[in-house]
């Protein structure tokens, strides 16, 4: 499928500098305001600056496109996701052609409708109606099943036959920027048999990525893995903070409760899958073969570069993470046919996580919890400091980006949280 605005020669009007993550190939989808105009609107990037889209519409710019009136002066991108791909990729293809260096004529008008990055508040992008975490990182799984249960043990009898998951609580999610309060919990001291409440003291990360959807499937009818990318609109980063204690106390047996949904930090731009679309690899193998209702050929996984750095108040941040979403055992595919297998109807702005994703050798393990071992080797940081899990203070900046030999890169912008102190 040849998508116009993906064209790797195009150049705009706008600067971009050098690394961006938002050059014209890019043109994500968020929302925003500002102090001069308060009412939230639908906007993309470019470069260093936003992009109006509510006023370019106001302009008759979309002329021909059968957009909504008022599509793009909404709180959130649900009215315009449910428009559906197609609709999303000609609005893209459009933005395209107007931003590309030789329209002189938008140009002329740019005072109008572009907002410097920097005097822009970026906010929730999504109303998430639902939010599911899935287990797909066959690494993660493996380093995780290992500490506790042993190398031998360390998969569960499932884990190679479906994609494992878990409803979450989309209310806690929140955007880049915003601080997360270390969450207070029970969990049971070393040696103890009885437990305690205090602020959790194994505080982490794990490095994720999400899947927003499109369109609705009706209660009682599956997705099926061949057609589950028409569902899905585009990806952002995605950290699902966990307090280790708390959830080794609690999970057992029906999973994860208050260790995980006091705050999930997500970046507040959605990058589309027709942007992603270059960059498309195969996933790993799979073996056994899934059942036939999980069978898919072709590249349904990305490849793209996602790092963490770890910044404490007045210091220097220090990368510790180095990973790559095209390690995903299960794919986007494979994740929605599976959720809806059973018949559970999706919704429009639902959020589908990845699991942690975590590479093949230890600088690649998307977690506190790995890249320490359980605390056992500690990280040290470039202001000399050492880390197990994390401290009061501590900023997590989460970065994703694809990038060819031909230079053009597609970033997802951060999505970065900083660590404040339990309640009293």
């Amino acid at each position: 499928m040849k998508i116009p605005a993906n064209d790797p020669s195009l150049r705009s009007w706008v600067p971009v500098q050098e690394g961006s993550d938002f050059p014209i190939q890019n043109l994500p989808f968020g929302v925003f305001r500002t102090a001069a105009n308060p009412e939230p609107r639908v906007a993309t990037a470019i470069g260093d600056q936003v992009v109006d889209l509510a006023v370019l519409h106001d302009l008759a710019y979309f002329d021909g496109l059968d957009l909504p009136k008022g599509i793009f002066r909404q709180r959130w991108l649900n009215p315009f996701m449910a428009l559906g791909r197609e609709k999303g990729r000609a609005v893209r293809n459009r933005l395209s052609e107007l931003l590309r260096e030789d329209n002189e004529d938008v140009r002329h008008h740019a005072a109008h409708f572009l907002i410097p990055m920097d005097r822009a508040e970026l906010l929730l992008p999504v109303n998430v109606g639902d939010y599911t975490d899935f287990y797909s990182s066959l690494e993660h799984a493996t380093n995780v099943g290992t500490m506790f249960r042993g190398k031998d043990n360390a998969l569960m009898p499932n884990w190679k036959w479906l994609p494992v998951g878990y409803h979450g609580r989309a209310s806690s999610i929140v955007v880049s920027g915003t601080p997360v309060r270390r969450p207070c919990g029970q969990y049971l001291p070393q040696g103890e048999e009885k437990p305690a409440f205090g602020p959790s003291r194994l505080l982490d990360f794990e490095l994720e990525m999400a899947f927003v959807l499109c369109r609705e499937n009706p209660l009682g009818q599956p997705v099926s893995v061949h057609e589950a990318e028409d569902y899905i609109f585009g990806l952002v980063l995605f950290n699902d903070w966990s307090a280790r204690d708390i959830q080794k106390w609690e999970y057992v047996p029906l999973g994860p409760f208050l260790g995980k949904s006091f705050a999930s930090t997500i970046s507040p731009w959605v990058v589309t899958l027709d942007a992603l679309e270059p960059f498309r690899v195969p996933g790993p193998k799979q073996d056994p073969e899934p059942l036939p209702y999980l069978r898919c050929e072709g590249a349904h996984n990305f490849d793209i570069h996602l790092t963490v750095d770890i910044q404490p108040e007045g210091a220097d941040a220090t990368t510790v993470c180095r990973s790559n979403f095209r390690y995903l055992y299960w794919s986007m595919c494979q994740q929605l046919a599976h959720h809806t297998v059973n018949g559970c109807n999706m919704r429009v702005g639902d959020m589908c996580a990845s699991g942690t994703i975590s590479g093949p050798t230890p600088d690649a393990y998307g977690s506190m919890l790995e890249l320490t071992w359980r605390g056992t080797r500690p990280l040290k940081l470039a202001d000399g400091s050492e880390r197990k899990f994390l401290l009061d203070g501590d900023t997590v900046i989460m970065r994703g980006w694809c990038q060819h030999e031909n230079g053009v890169r597609i970033g997802f912008g951060d999505a970065a949280g900083k660590v404040l102190p339990a309640r009293e």
